[in-house]
């Protein structure tokens, strides 16, 4: 099946949208990865520059988007994100991923089995060349054994707080209500994000954690480096990406249904 590029699409959607007499405009799931290769996406390595994608990390084989470390004789701290090409502000995220393989040697024992999605980052082009992670939210991915179990969707901070239950959360990573996820299983992943309203995730269309209100850290460099620049405390859009940090992972969707409001 022959996708369209998917910036192209996009474009050609919101077109549609803000023409077309009310109420006929629709919302459509449009895919971001093509299945063929990374047109559209650009990677940012730890201690490379922008769209060095060293050692192949990111790659696409058998129709998959994967994260692999067979070109790495050590991890070596080079955490990766493989950024889409345009920001997002007011939509739904749909990613479907799995853990597979062994971690490659010399990653942190917290990465094992720890991937994630990136949103509201800030852009790959204002990142430092050793810079470990953008400015951003981080849906982050975790994989279980019967002897580990964890949750999965859960939430994680560089840069940036969140709102929970009506006050400040400064906590780096909070843990989701998700089940487990064994075994190498795919796992059907959806973010819900409204500007700098309210964000949630879902794993199986089941409701796993809630916050609102995402800002800059000010207490971080980078954030504060961030809000030199003008950008405002208040994250309301930004920029996806998919992580790298030392576990195989593999991706088989990853789409977005963008909303006017």
């Amino acid at each position: 099946m022959l996708f369209p590029r998917p910036i192209a699409l996009i474009s050609l959607l919101l077109l549609a949208a803000c023409h077309s007499p009310a109420p006929v405009a629709q919302e459509r799931w449009v895919p971001l990865f093509n299945g063929r290769n990374l047109d559209g996406w650009q990677p940012k390595i730890t201690g490379f520059e922008l769209g060095d994608n060293f050692g192949q990390t990111f790659r696409v084989e058998d129709g998959l988007l994967k994260v692999r470390y067979d070109a790495y004789d050590q991890f070596d701290g080079h955490y990766g994100h493989l950024f889409f090409d345009a920001p997002f502000s007011n939509y739904d995220l749909l990613v479907e991923y799995r853990f597979v393989g062994e971690a490659c040697p010399g990653g942190a024992g917290w990465a094992w089995r720890n991937s994630g999605v990136m949103i509201h980052s800030q852009a790959p082009q204002t990142m430092r060349v050793d810079q470990d992670f953008p400015v951003s939210i981080e849906v982050q991915t975790l994989g279980s054994t019967q002897d580990d179990q964890r949750p999965t969707a859960n939430l994680c901070t560089p840069g940036t707080n969140v709102h929970m239950n009506g006050a400040l959360h400064t906590q780096h990573c909070t843990n989701s209500t998700s089940p487990p996820q064994f075994d190498d299983q795919w796992v059907r992943m959806r973010v819900e994000v409204r500007g700098g309203e309210v964000i949630r995730h879902f794993v199986d269309d089941a409701l796993v954690l809630e916050y609102t209100q995402p800002t800059l850290d000010t207490r971080d460099a980078d954030a504060a480096q961030l809000l030199a620049g003008g950008q405002p405390e208040l994250l309301t859009s930004g920029y996806l990406c998919l992580q790298s940090e030392s576990f195989p992972v593999d991706f088989r969707r990853v789409e977005i249904l963008v909303h006017e409001r």
